[in-house]
């Protein structure tokens, strides 16, 4: 019995073959993409991004990078995506191999992993915390990845209220407005107080960081994280201090 061809000679039968391999040659031409647009970020900083010059450093027709990325704004969103889901995988890996009753710990290794994240990733940390790129705007997919990091911070947070119970302080009007919207979509603590000394902390900790990172503390602090850790020291005794003896 004669095999079945398509229309253009090719049997059917390795038609799901050939799919395949066209596949595989998309996906290696897409991580190639995404890699040297993290090369020229690193080198020349996000507001350079070029879909051009790209497909100029692959040999191809600039005509064709758009079949796999239609805009520079997409190709960024992928690097910003990648990094952030990057850095919630650090982030949540530390936490876990932390005992879960030592919330003091947990805050330690979560805020160390960022900054050492932070510290090997600069280009990567620059496009999430940095100056924003002129004209674009994080479309809806940035959402989830963007959450993880924090995710965990609130998780300890809620770790810490149950363990620990209510916190006396005064939270402003207009911070409870807030945390009464945050509440619907995403698990924070009941505390008001608690969740704002939660987001205090982390952006002390963030603003450590990028100070550190940006060579702010040149000629202040020379001792590398030695003001961020100081910072996160204080930040245990505000979130989870310790029992009296």
């Amino acid at each position: 019995m004669q095999e079945q061809r398509s229309r253009f000679g090719v049997t059917l039968a390795t038609l799901p073959v050939l799919a395949g391999i066209r596949e595989r040659a998309r996906a290696e031409t897409t991580a190639e993409i995404v890699r040297l647009a993290r090369v020229q970020v690193e080198h020349d900083g996000a507001t350079s991004l070029s879909l051009r010059a790209i497909a100029r450093d692959l040999g191809m027709v600039s005509s064709a990078i758009y079949r796999y990325f239609a805009s520079r704004d997409e190709l960024l969103t992928r690097l910003i995506v990648d990094s952030y889901d990057r850095l919630g995988a650090a982030v949540e890996a530390a936490d876990a191999r932390v005992r879960s009753g030592d919330l003091r710990g947990r805050w330690r290794a979560e805020a160390n992993s960022l900054r050492r994240w932070a510290m090997e990733n600069p280009s990567e940390y620059a496009l999430l915390f940095g100056t924003p790129v002129p004209g674009y705007a994080a479309p809806p997919d940035t959402i989830g990845p963007a959450s993880r990091y924090t995710t965990v911070l609130m998780r300890l947070l809620v770790d810490i209220e149950a363990a620990n119970g209510e916190v006396a302080g005064v939270v402003p009007v207009a911070l409870r407005r807030d945390f009464a919207r945050l509440r619907v979509s995403f698990p924070v603590p009941r505390s008001d107080v608690l969740l704002m000394n939660g987001l205090n902390s982390w952006a002390g900790m963030m603003g450590a960081i990028s100070l550190e990172l940006f060579g702010h503390l040149h000629n202040v602090i020379d001792t590398p994280g030695a003001l961020f850790d100081a910072l996160v020291g204080q930040y245990a005794d505000l979130l989870a201090p310790e029992a009296a003896p």
